[in-house]
């Protein structure tokens, strides 16, 4: 059995008292019997625009027991609010692999690039080419540009994979951290899909609200699945704050609803999540 979790500092503090960190003791419903794997990512952001679009989200001091979620920001970062959604894997689940990719692995934070790429080798080979997910869990880009970046995949093989992480046209994206989740693609009671608000309206044409629902595509959960969403992209104008919280709701055994909002004067123009539903 495969279980997620979410949290959000709203849930201790108030957007208007922003802080540099904000932390929770998170215990596990059932203790394992070692520290699971935690992938983690950002499913809600609000960043002041008038500081450098700096976050990051981790999941500390793992033990058996629980773990501690940070939500957090440095130097001149104003973080209003922010959340993070989890996957807890324990390590006897062999057929999942995940890790995660920087920037920094490539290049240094001050020498920024538009793209960024790296071949990622499994551990352990699949027997075929599995499914793979991505996920932002650090953001660190100019306030003075639009806010653009997005993590993808390509060349998946039973080996490896390629993880990309990208801006584009003058955006400046000092550094980023992915996440990623990879499983055979022939798993049951295992669902996995990215969703995108670009089919919703044009760049040209931005909205704050999205929603959508879904099939699980032929997957048949024999009860309600466990849920884990987090942001791969995001297309923000500078001109106000980056606000945005991604959410699956009305979640079934043959299906769920999307969402992916924003608020206040933002200006939304798009953005992508990564789904992952498990039981």
């Amino acid at each position: 059995m495969s279980t997620t979790g979410s949290w959000n500092t709203r849930d201790v503090r108030p957007p208007y008292k922003p802080q540099e960190v904000t932390a929770k003791s998170i215990t596990f419903g059932t203790p394992f019997s070692a520290p699971p794997k935690l992938p983690i990512g950002f499913n809600l952001l609000d960043l002041n625009n008038s500081t450098n679009i700096r976050a990051i989200a981790s999941a500390d001091d793992i033990t058996k027991e629980g773990f501690t979620v940070s939500l957090s920001t440095w130097g001149d970062g104003m973080l209003h609010a922010a959340g993070a959604s989890w996957f807890e894997l324990s390590r006897s689940y062999y057929e999942y692999q995940t890790g995660e990719f920087s920037t920094e692995d490539d290049h240094p934070w001050d020498k920024p690039q538009m793209k960024t790429s790296r071949r990622i080798n499994f551990a352990r080979p699949f027997i075929t080419p599995p499914k793979v997910i991505v996920f932002l869990r650090q953001l660190d880009m100019d306030k003075k540009k639009c806010y653009r970046i997005r993590t993808f995949v390509s060349s998946i093989e039973a080996n490896g994979f390629t993880i990309h992480i990208d801006t584009w046209a003058d955006s400046i994206l000092y550094r980023a951290v992915a996440g990623w989740i990879a499983y055979p693609g022939d798993r049951p009671y295992i669902f996995s899909c990215t969703a995108n608000t670009e089919e919703f309206h044009t760049w040209e044409n931005p909205q704050l609200l999205h929603s959508k629902s879904i099939g699980f595509d032929g997957v048949q959960f024999w009860r309600t699945p466990s849920v884990f969403m987090a942001i791969n992209s995001l297309d923000f104008e500078r001109l106000a704050n980056l606000r945005i919280k991604v959410k699956a709701k009305n979640v079934t055994p043959t299906g769920l609803t999307w969402r992916m909002d924003s608020w206040g004067d933002s200006i939304f123009r798009s953005a992508g999540a990564s789904i992952l539903a498990v039981i």
